[in-house]
C-alpha cells in the first residue's frame, strides 16, 4: 500500500458556519495504480489533491504515506518526504518564467542537492525522453501549451518520484496534444509509477484503473474496470 486516508476531515469557518471541503473521506491507494477522481465542480477533488500531495492540511482524521503518519510530521519532515517522493502536474503549469525550459527541469533537483554531473544527466534524459532537447534555451512564453505541460511533466518526473498527482493535466491543451499526455501517463503507470489524476474528461478517466467520484467532499462511488 502506497498511501490510506481514514475519515478525513477538512474544513473553512464561514460567517460562523462551518463549510466542509472533505467530509469523512476514506481511501486506499497500492503502488503501481492508476486513479482518475472525478465529481462535479466544487466537490473537493483538487483538494482531496493537495491534501494527498501535502500542499494543504486537513482538521481531521488519519493520513498515512508509505509507512508514515503524516498528520504527525512537522512541517520540514513532511515537506522532505513530498519532495522526494510525489511529483505534481498542474494544469496551469506553473512554470517559472525567469528560467529556461532546462532550468525549469533542473530546479527540483536543486531542492534535493543532486551534483551538477547528475543533474545535467538527468535533465537531458528528460529533455531526450519528452523530445525537446531543442527548446531546452528557450523560455516557458516561447512555448505552445502542449510544450509548456511536457516541461511540467518532466519536471514532475526528474526526480523519479513514486507518485505523480495531474490536476486537469490536460485541461488547457487541444485533443491531439491531450491524447499525447494521457498516453505518457498511461506509459509511465506501466513502468510502475502510480497516478493520481483529477479530470473532467470521461474519456481522460478511463485511462485509470479505478476511478473515485466525489459529491460535497465525499466518496460517492467508484467504478473498477
Amino acid at each position: 500500500m502506497l498511501l490510506e486516508l481514514n475519515n478525513i476531515y477538512k474544513w473553512v469557518n464561514s460567517g460562523g458556519n462551518r463549510i466542509f471541503l472533505l467530509k469523512d473521506l476514506n481511501i486506499t491507494v497500492n503502488e503501481g495504480e492508476f486513479i482518475s477522481i472525478m465529481g462535479p465542480s466544487g466537490s473537493g477533488k483538487t483538494t482531496l489533491l493537495n491534501v494527498i500531495g501535502m500542499l494543504d492540511d486537513f482538521n481531521e482524521g488519519v493520513y498515512n504515506f508509505m509507512d508514515e503518519s503524516v498528520h504527525h510530521l512537522k512541517d520540514k519532515n513532511r515537506s522532505k518526504l513530498y519532495k522526494e517522493y510525489i511529483g505534481f502536474v498542474f494544469q496551469a503549469y506553473h512554470l517559472i518564467d525567469e528560467l529556461t525550459v532546462y532550468e525549469n527541469i533542473e530546479t527540483p533537483l536543486l531542492y534535493r542537492n543532486y551534483g551538477r554531473s547528475e543533474r545535467k544527466a538527468l535533465v537531458s534524459d528528460m529533455l531526450d525522453r519528452f523530445n525537446i532537447v531543442g527548446k531546452k534555451d528557450l523560455f516557458p512564453a516561447q512555448l505552445s501549451g502542449g510544450q509548456q505541460q511536457l516541461v511540467g511533466i518532466a519536471r514532475a518526473l526528474v526526480t523519479n518520484p513514486k507518485l505523480i498527482l495531474a490536476d486537469e493535466p490536460t485541461g488547457n491543451l487541444n485533443s491531439k496534444q491531450g491524447k499525447e499526455i494521457m498516453e505518457l501517463f498511461k506509459e509511465l503507470n506501466e513502468e510502475g509509477v502510480t497516478i493520481i489524476q483529477v479530470t473532467h474528461s470521461e474519456q481522460n478517466a478511463t485511462y485509470g484503473s479505478r476511478i473515485i467520484e466525489l459529491l460535497d467532499g465525499r466518496n460517492v462511488n467508484k467504478k473498477i474496470k
